[in-house]
């Protein structure tokens, strides 16, 4: 009998042994590899969310909830400010491009934002649409990729939106951010005001892809605000050189409840947080790993236990102890690499199905499929940890006599 014919033999032997380790093995793996597919993909939409946006103007509160409102559309918006503080914004030199946005209105749960049409050509480059052409009047809509999926809109589809930024009879304000009853008043001005699907834009892979975009002047024209009450919910700033935007955020110090936020600032800190929330699954990962090796020690125990005659037999028919210790070891790591193969395939699967979950909750688009060098360091760990767990109990047959053993 071949030295793989005995270590496939002596596996089948204990099917239900092998088979707990073999998932034990596979859970951690996926597990391991989910969280770090969620990581790449939360530092790389972190730095894909904004754009060449790196600085961002509006009401006076938390900077993490104004950047994540403002180009990730999560969460409410922090306030208004008045709608002039645009043309303080791009009066100054040091500006090359600035984009005044109005939110406060959802359809279906997707966020309804007013922005310049050209607001894509300066973040995306002249990318050609999915179909039809971007908005030019009051009333017309682009819709994400994302959104035309999950709601089967098409180029000329109309719909009317509704009050908040989230579905059902409470809403996110766009003042303060505060969740109060829509009013019957606010509810038929939604209902009379008709948007027309124009267009819908190609597959961003941006939280954009999730967003339904129209004219700038939609919230004025639904809450029929006359121009001296005009407000917007934020300033999108392209910003000429670094100098030009210190300038501009100084400038705009002065002016009262409004301020200026580096985007890359508070991005980072949300990732940080995030990595400081990561390190409690750390911490449940390597239980993960210490009981995927306990499983492993404990079923090559049970083989020691089970096969010490017949290892002793081996050993009087002329097997030499390197044989023997290498049919243990070889036993744990095939059951190790089984577990591994699976635990990569598993996980893959498993990003894939939560992908559209995590993307409709935070705008994270995660790569469910990409490879990276993580994966050959995740599969070095998990073969390292398997040998080491078989490596005990087959030194122990390694140090016994033939005859102690055939005894035994």
């Amino acid at each position: 009998m071949s030295f793989f014919h005995l270590i496939i033999r002596n596996i089948l032997h204990r099917k239900f042994l092998s088979l707990l380790t073999v998932l034990s093995v596979t859970a951690t793996v996926a597990f391991v590899l989910l969280l770090s597919l969620s990581r790449a993909s939360v530092e790389q939409g972190a730095r894909k969310g904004y754009g060449p946006f790196d600085v961002v103007v509006g009401a006076q509160g938390s900077q993490t909830q104004l950047v994540l409102n403002t180009f990730y559309h999560v969460g409410a918006p922090v306030g208004n400010i008045p709608e002039h503080t645009l043309e303080l914004v791009l009066e100054d030199s040091g500006v090359e491009k600035a984009f005044a946005i109005t939110t406060g209105d959802n359809y279906n749960g997707y966020p309804i934002v007013g922005i310049d049409p050209a607001y894509f050509v300066t973040r995306y480059g002249d990318q050609k649409l999915q179909d039809g052409t971007l908005y030019n009047n009051t009333g017309e809509v682009v819709i994400g990729a994302y959104v035309a999926r999950m709601l089967g809109l098409q180029v000329g589809d109309t719909f009317t939106g509704a009050h908040g930024l989230i579905e059902g009879g409470h809403h996110a304000g766009a003042a303060g951010g505060e969740h109060t009853e829509v009013s019957d008043h606010e509810e038929d001005e939604h209902e009379s005001f008709t948007y027309t699907i124009k267009g819908i834009l190609p597959a961003l892979n941006t939280p954009d892809d999730r967003a339904v975009f129209t004219t700038l002047d939609y919230a004025w024209a639904v809450h029929g605000q006359t121009p001296e009450a005009r407000e917007i919910t934020a300033i999108l700033v392209k910003p000429a050189t670094l100098l030009g935007a210190q300038g501009l955020k100084t400038k705009l110090e002065s002016v009262s409840q409004v301020q200026a936020v580096y985007t890359s600032k508070a991005v980072a800190d949300v990732v940080n947080l995030v990595d400081q929330g990561s390190e409690i699954i750390e911490v449940v990962t390597l239980l993960c790993v210490i009981l995927a090796a306990i499983s492993i020690l404990l079923s090559l125990i049970a083989a020691v236990n089970e096969r010490t005659k017949d290892v002793g037999l081996l050993r009087l028919l002329g097997k030499s102890k390197s044989y023997v210790l290498m049919t243990l070891v070889g036993e744990g790591l095939f059951v190790t690499a089984a577990g591994l193969i699976l635990g990569i395939f598993t996980g893959h699967v498993v990003s894939y199905i939560l992908k559209d979950a995590l993307f409709n909750y935070a705008g994270i688009q995660i790569t469910p499929f990409q490879w990276s060098s993580e994966h050959l360091m995740i599969a070095a760990a998990t073969m390292l940890v398997g040998a080491m767990a078989s490596l005990g109990p087959a030194l122990r047959l390694y140090r016994m006599d033939s005859l102690s053993l055939f005894k035994a």
